[in-house]
C-alpha cells in the first residue's frame, strides 16, 4: 500500500469516524460499510489490510483477525465531499459475520425484508463457538 495522503482534507464526523464501505475490487459487489477513525485508516495505509473501529467495542477492528476473513487493500477512494470511503479490497472468504458474502442479504420486499442471500459458512464455525 502506498504512504496515506494527507488525512486532514478528510471529514471525519463529531466521533472522529468517516464511514468505509468495502467493495470486492474486481467484480463491483459491495461487501460490507464499517467506521475508520484516522488511526484505523493509518493501518490500513500501513498493513495493506483493511482495520475498523468497532464503536461498540470502542477499539481496533483487524478485518479477519479472528475468522481468517481479510480484506486485502487495493485500492482506497474518497467522495467528492470527503466524508465517505471507498476501499476496494480482494475479500478472502466471507464479508459478513453472519457467514454470508456481503452483509447486504436483506431486501424490501411488500413491507417486509426478505432473506436474499444463505450463509455460505456457519458463523459458528468461522469464529470457534460451541
Amino acid at each position: 500500500m502506498n504512504a496515506p495522503p494527507d488525512l486532514d482534507t478528510l471529514k471525519f464526523n463529531a466521533d472522529g469516524l468517516i464511514p468505509a464501505i468495502s467493495q470486492q475490487h474486481d467484480t463491483g459487489e459491495v461487501l460490507m460499510m464499517a467506521w475508520m477513525n484516522r488511526e484505523s485508516l493509518q493501518e490500513t495505509f500501513q498493513t495493506g489490510v483493511a482495520c475498523y473501529w468497532s464503536r461498540s467495542r470502542k477499539q481496533f477492528w483487524k478485518k479477519g483477525e479472528t475468522s481468517g476473513h481479510v480484506q486485502k487493500i487495493k485500492a482506497i477512494r474518497t467522495d467528492c465531499d470527503r466524508d465517505t470511503l471507498l476501499l476496494l479490497v480482494d475479500q478472502v472468504g466471507v464479508a459478513c459475520h453472519t457467514g454470508r458474502k456481503n452483509c447486504f442479504y436483506l431486501e424490501a420486499r411488500e413491507k417486509q425484508w426478505v432473506e436474499i442471500a444463505a450463509p455460505l459458512k456457519n458463523p459458528d464455525e468461522i469464529y470457534g463457538k460451541s
